[in-house]
Order: C-alpha cells, then structure tokens, then sequence
C-alpha cells in the first residue's frame, strides 16, 4: 500500500480527479476484459466476475438478467433498489451512476411514465452507461456529466434519489446532501447503500487515497451522517449497518481486513412536505 497524507488533507479537487482517474480506469479494464471489480485497487480482473459480486450485494437473478450485461461492473456494497420502493411514475436520480446498471433496474419499476436521470462526473463511464442504453433502448433513462456536489438538475425535480457507495467517495458530504435535499419535490425520498465507519481506521489506511477510492477511507460514522442529513432538511433519517457485508468488505483493501472499520448500511430518508396553516401537510 503506498503511503499518502491523510485524504482529509487533500484539497477536495484534488480528491475527485483522484477518485475521477481511478474510476475511469475501472471503466476501461471492463471494457477491454470484460471482467469487474469490486472497487478500484481492492481486487484484480478476472478475480470475480460482476454477477457474482453483484450476487453477494443483494440484487436477485432476475434483476441481473434485466439490465444490460455491460451496464453492471459489479461495483456497490449494497442494493439500493431493495429499499426504494419504487413505482410506475415516479421520476428517479442516481448519484454516481457509473455504467448504468442501478439506473437501467430503476426504470424497470417507474415505467414508460417514470424517468431516471444518472449523474456521473466520470466522462468513460457517462460513455458506457449512453451506449448502454442506445442497446435496449430506454428512452425514459437519462445520464449527465455531472459533481454530486453541484448536480445538474432543478429544484424539486425527483421523487427519489438513489446511489450505491458513491458519497463515500466525496470531500464534501454535506454540499451532497444539501444537493440531494434541493432537488428532492416535498415528500420525496432518500434509498442509499454506502459505507458507515464503525470504528477508527488505521493511519495507514486513512492516509491512503487509494484506500479512499476503494470505498473506505472516506467512509463517514453513522452519528456524523445522520447530522449530515438532518442538517440537509432531511427527515425521518433511518441508518441501519448490514452486518453480512463484512463478507465482501474485507478484502477492499490488500493486506488489511477492513471489514474491522467499515460496513456497508441501508440509508433511508425523506424531504418533509411544507407545512400550512402550523401543521404539516
């Protein structure tokens, strides 16, 4: 593991065109190998392919037959799709959507009538997830260039903001948070899989930026996400850690079981409607 200043030190430009590059670099091996990995630097190509891993993050066999094979890179630490709840209508944002395989499951479920928009700032991903979706056409689905910081989209424009171990990765948790709020209609909903930090990581790994885009060094505790969120405007915020994802966590990083610091969680919220005449609507 190569030694790096602790990633809080790095200015947060700094921090994206890491975690950018490393990505991109995700995208162009599966292109050429047509093999996955679970994060960048925590498992080499061919180790285990994208349906096994997306197996162990919860998705169904049906669900990995709907969506295009390309679309799933076998990145995440969880299922989003499990907790959202989603329906015919409903229009959806996926942060971080990388080749489209969340977003491709998504309009599944919202339909004709639906719309899923992904945001994602990783130009070679934004590529894969378009031809994606030129393959089975879906004309509902929708990808951007885009920073989960600053999302490209209008105020109170989604019914539903998705993302699987994306916000990890960001400096700056709280302009995401603050973002997902702002486009959220009232009423709309949060359904996250990500990271939780559950107890201090070693220096080693806090300072590794490699460690950062392998989903851990950036992991947030579950106390300091909560505030996060509630500071966003968000309520009824619901943080519940998956214990069996410990199973997968732990080879992220080489050399280091880092399912002993970190382990994926279910990440559930909602933006209040606003209230009228001293009560809520």
């Amino acid at each position: 593991m190569s030694k790096q200043a602790n990633p809080n030190d790095h200015n947060a430009h700094a921090i994206r065109e890491r975690v950018r590059a490393d990505y991109a670099k995700v995208a162009e091996t599966a292109e050429a190998t047509d093999d996955a990995c679970c994060a960048p630097g925590c498992c080499t190509p061919g180790e285990r392919d994208s349906r096994q891993v997306s197996s162990e993050l919860g998705y169904s066999q049906e669900e990995l037959d709907a969506a295009p094979a390309d679309s799933n890179l076998g990145l995440g630490c969880g299922n989003p799709q499990a907790i959202a709840s989603l329906q015919p209508g409903e229009h959806v944002l996926d942060l971080g959507s990388g080749a489209g395989f969340d977003a491709f499951l998504a309009a599944r479920k919202v339909g004709d009538t639906g719309r899923v928009i992904g945001v994602d700032m990783t130009a070679s991903m934004l590529a894969k997830a378009r031809a994606n979706r030129d393959k089975v056409g879906l004309e509902q689905v929708e990808f951007r260039l885009g920073e989960i910081e600053a999302l490209p989209l209008p105020d109170n424009s989604v019914d539903v903001v998705i993302s699987n171990c994306v916000i990890n990765l960001s400096p700056e948790k709280q302009r995401v948070f603050d973002e997902v709020a702002r486009v959220l209609r009232p009423g709309g909903r949060v359904a996250v899989s990500d990271v939780v930090l559950t107890a201090p990581l070693p220096e080693e790994v806090r300072g590794d930026l490699a460690a950062l885009s392998a989903c851990v060094s950036g992991a947030a505790s579950i106390d300091e996400l909560q505030v996060m969120l509630e500071t966003a405007g968000l309520a009824d915020v619901q943080i519940e850690p998956v214990d069996q994802s410990r199973t997968f966590i732990k080879d992220w990083v080489p050399g280091q079981d880092v399912s002993n610091y970190v382990v994926s969680a279910a990440i559930t919220a909602r933006k209040p409607q606003p209230v009228q005449g001293g009560r809520c609507c």
